[in-house]
């Protein structure tokens, strides 16, 4: 029975997210090799000095183009749902996202996790979840969604220097969170992006959701692919690195994304409504 609700979740919000041609998530196909990649390059030009007409925060003028390179702020502005599939420890995972208040959905065949006006919940079946909820919900949107997601109120920026990564040569910006944003608030992020076509490249990152409080251990993300999706660039495969005296060194860990779908379709609340046999998690 609890395997008919989980599979009966998933199919709703496959259907909310308006893509016919998403496989079923039992029986996944090697939809995530090399081959399919298709990258699209954006103008830039018209963008480059865009003034965001949704919100009165005030980004530096790099910052501005790397948005801009990446398809615009007011277009991502624009978008109410974003979702994509990508192969997780466990396998396949469905991410669905509500974009203007973040609630989101994340289902496997074996779990699901979501939030929704009262908190994460947790949906198992055949296996226990390995990990926090609460900390994984929104994880992978938030990489996902670089660099759009570093718009968001209560963000700081400063620029960096000059710096060489895996021996190329990128500008950045690194975040900070004023208190009380988010559940960690300590985090930190650099954004390295390319200095001649403003795109993001890599994303440098701390984590600090168990201690609360600054660290200097840096993880270092490429962004290795994009795909052209509803006028954004969106990441296509991340790739994880090991990290040595502060660097990128070899890498560790490879992420692919399809079946991506970012809409102006606002979705309806019962999406992320916690099943009536999961749980809520503190």
């Amino acid at each position: 029975m609890k395997k008919l609700v989980l599979l009966l979740a998933v199919g709703v919000s496959l259907w909310a997210c308006k893509n016919e041609k998403r496989s079923n998530i039992e029986n996944p196909q090697n939809e995530f090799s090399e081959t399919d990649t298709t990258v699209v390059d954006i103008d830039t030009k018209a963008e480059a000095n865009e003034v965001n007409t949704t919100t009165s925060k005030t980004f530096p003028l790099e910052l501005k183009s790397v948005f801009a390179a990446h398809g615009g702020l007011n277009t991502w502005k624009k978008m109410n749902n974003l979702c994509f599939r990508m192969k997780g420890k466990n396998g396949v995972e469905v991410h669905t996202i509500s974009l203007p208040n973040r609630k989101n959905k994340i289902e496997t065949k074996d779990w699901s996790i979501g939030n929704d006006a009262n908190g994460v919940w947790l949906l198992r079946h055949d296996l226990a979840y390995e990990g926090n909820p609460v900390f994984y919900h929104n994880l992978m949107f938030y990489f996902y969604a670089m660099p759009f997601v570093i718009s968001d109120p209560g963000i700081n920026y400063s620029a960096v220097g000059p710096t060489v990564l895996d021996g190329e040569t990128y500008n950045g910006f690194k975040i900070s969170y004023n208190k009380g944003v988010g559940d960690s608030p300590e985090d930190e992020y650099i954004l390295y992006f390319d200095p001649t076509t403003n795109k993001m490249a890599w994303l440098a990152y701390t984590v600090t959701f168990k201690e609360q409080k600054k660290s200097d251990d840096w993880h270092f993300i490429k962004y290795d692919k994009w795909q052209e999706v509803n006028g954004l660039l969106l990441p296509k495969k991340l790739v994880w690195y090991e990290v040595e005296d502060g660097k990128p060194t070899d890498k560790k860990m490879v992420v692919k994304f399809d079946n991506v779908s970012i809409t102006e379709t606002m979705l309806e609340a019962s999406v992320f409504k916690k099943p009536s046999e999961g749980r809520y998690v503190n």
